[in-house]
């Protein structure tokens, strides 16, 4: 049976904004940025952890048609997706300072929760990040 998650995949209405953001600001690093010529392959991964990649893919062909590509596009900017990244990090509330020094807009402050602290922000696209600081 399956031994592993090794890629995730979210919509980014641009490949290199979704570098600077990604890399530039979140700090994760690029694992592969390929041209396939029909697409580009572009993941990217928590420093130092290469077996869980997100890749970062562009809606339209050859996965779907240009039709289909302008409706996802439109629900990825509304944040209308369903789909969301989750990071767990050791201090919340420093890596909260970090990202907003960085110019990273938030939906949700870091936050006291049964679990751990936790914020939430949004990508430039419009989809959902969280991250977390679990309790010991």
């Amino acid at each position: 049976m399956f031994t592993a998650i090794t890629h995730s995949q979210i919509y980014v209405l641009d490949q290199d904004k979704a570098l600077d953001f990604y890399v530039g600001k979140l700090g994760l690093e690029v694992n592969a940025d390929v041209d396939m010529g029909f697409m580009r392959w572009l993941t990217v991964s928590v420093p130092g952890e290469p077996g869980r990649q997100i890749l970062l893919e562009k809606p339209g062909p050859p996965a779907m048609s240009e039709e289909t590509a302008q409706e996802v596009r439109a629900l990825v900017t509304k944040g209308a997706m369903g789909g969301s990244l989750i990071f767990t990090t050791d201090d919340c509330r420093k890596t909260y300072e970090t990202l907003l020094s960085r110019g990273v807009e938030f939906t949700d402050e870091p936050t006291d929760r049964p679990y751990g602290i936790d914020c939430g922000l949004r990508d430039p696209f419009g989809n959902n990040i969280r991250f977390t600081q679990l309790k010991s």
